[in-house]
Formats: structure tokens, sequence, C-alpha cells
């Protein structure tokens, strides 16, 4: 018996520009209008904001940096998010989070046919979000949403910038409070410790996965792609060092896909797809997974 290696992808050297289109007035409203948002997705954003500290994301990070609540193959993940609508997103609605993950899946694959290991991360890029049904009494507000880095005062770019942070600890802390807060200037994103959420638990979960094979520029993806006032406005750019330059237009042609793939009018026939994404589950993230 030989287990066969199936060949990786390689990332492209220039990192492509298609897309489809869309524009920033046509989805979250929240930022161009944020009181016209509704109150369910202000009430999540201002628990969001009042209680995620750089003590609550310690607590986290050890808790659920065990890997030992569950395992699951990818697909089951995915299947557990039918039964998840995101409170945060006001482009959802009803929608659940697996049709989410296989539009924008689709989408990828449409407009890039060759990077296989960019339509898994369409895929599983919200997965972590299986977190709130392995644990029910995670609320959303540690789960979803906008992400942003504690630690340092949080910028002007963060939606809803009035709702939750006066009650936040941390505003009031001055080792937290200044622009640079407990961070040196262009240190690294790694080097910095973004509120928790669905990004950072993913990102976690398949770096401690021994057989995943996505590239780096894939898991920048998925650990920033809630990180809006980065790749949406531009912001915290004092934050970055060489390395995370170098990926930020994937992660910025990865923001068009998970936003523009939000349409209810083109549902994907799950069933018929998975044949396919089987295929390349195997190859990038085989087998069961620690949660």
């Amino acid at each position: 018996f030989r287990i066969i290696e199936m060949e990786v992808t390689p990332v492209p050297t220039a990192v492509p520009t298609a897309a489809p289109p869309g524009s920033k007035t046509e989805f979250r409203i929240m930022d161009t209008d944020p009181d016209s948002a509704p109150e369910l997705v202000r009430e999540t954003y201002r628990k969001m904001h009042t209680f995620q500290t750089v003590k609550f994301a310690l607590e986290m990070r050890e808790k659920w940096g065990k890997y030992n609540f569950c395992e699951m193959t990818v697909m089951e993940a995915l299947d557990k998010l039918n039964d998840l609508v995101d409170e945060s997103d006001p482009d959802f609605e009803s929608m659940s989070n697996n049709f989410h993950a296989f539009q924008t899946a689709e989408l990828l694959r449409k407009y890039h046919p060759d990077l296989d290991w960019l339509h898994v991360v369409g895929l599983v890029h919200d997965m972590g979000k299986v977190l709130g049904l392995v644990d029910p009494d995670m609320e959303q507000w540690a789960l979803v949403g906008d992400t942003f880095p504690v630690g340092c005062e949080p910028q002007k770019s963060v939606v809803f910038q009035n709702l939750g942070f006066p009650e936040n600890p941390d505003t009031k802390d001055p080792r937290y409070n200044s622009k640079l807060g407990m961070y040196e200037e262009h240190c690294g994103l790694d080097k910095v410790m973004m509120s928790w959420g669905h990004d950072e638990y993913l990102y976690r979960v398949l770096k401690n996965h021994p057989n995943m094979k996505l590239p780096e520029e894939g898991l920048f993806m998925i650990r920033y792609h809630s990180f809006y006032p980065l790749h949406h406005q531009d912001d915290y750019q004092y934050l970055l060092n060489d390395a995370d330059k170098d990926k930020m237009e994937w992660l910025k042609l990865f923001q068009k896909f998970d936003l523009y793939s939000k349409d209810k009018e083109t549902m994907p026939d799950i069933d018929q797809l998975k044949e396919y994404y089987q295929k390349l589950i195997d190859k990038y993230i085989p087998g069961k997974i620690k949660f």
C-alpha cells in the first residue's frame, strides 16, 4: 500500500487581479450609514467593543489552543454551519454560512480556475464559526464581525466606533490606549493580538493540523479576512512589516470574493459540488481536524 502525494499548486509570483464586479457601497451599509444597521448587528458590535480586551483574547487563546473539544473533517464542519447565521452581517440576513462558503469558493473557481488552493481558502474561510456550535455558550460577539487589534487604541476606521469602546477597560489603561499601545511600529501582524473570533481560531486550528498544505498566503487571508480596517480602509499600516505588505494584495483580492459573492439569487447546489471540493480537501486539508 502506497500513499500517493498530490502535487500542491504553487503560488504565482504576481498576484492575479481578476475579480467580480462590485462596489464598497453595494455591501456593508454599516460603513456608510451605521445608524441604519439592524439593531441585532449594532448590539453584537456593542458587546464586542465592550468585552474584547487583551485579557479576554489571552483567555480564549489558552482555552481553545488545546484543540481537544472535538474532531471533524472539513465537510463535517461545513455541514454544521448550516445551523449558523452571522448576527453581525447585514448582508447575510437568513443565509447560512455553509451556502456562503460554497458561493465564495465557486466565485474564486470561476475567476481563477488554476489556483485550486484558493478555492479551498474560499470554502473554509469562515469554518472557524463552528466554534459557536461546539460551544453553545459562546456568544456571537466573540465569534463573528470585523476584527481589530487589542492592546492599542482602536482607530476611527473600526466600524461602530462609538458603540462599546467607551466602556472597554482597555481604553482607560495607559498600557493599551495609545496608537501603538503594547506594540512597536512595524512589528508585524504576527506579533499583534487580534480580537478573538473565527478568523484567528481557524488559523490556529489549521496550523495545528499536521497534514495542512495551504500556502502562507492562504493562511494570511483566513486569519485577516475580517480585519476590515486594514484591507478595506488601509488603516493600521504602521503595524505591518515587509512580509505582511507582500501578502496584502492577496488579502485585498480575496476580500472582493468574500464580500461580492453574497447573492441570494444564485444559491449553489452543494450536493453537486461536494465531489470536486472533497478532492481538494483531500489534497490540502485531509483527514479529521482537531478543534
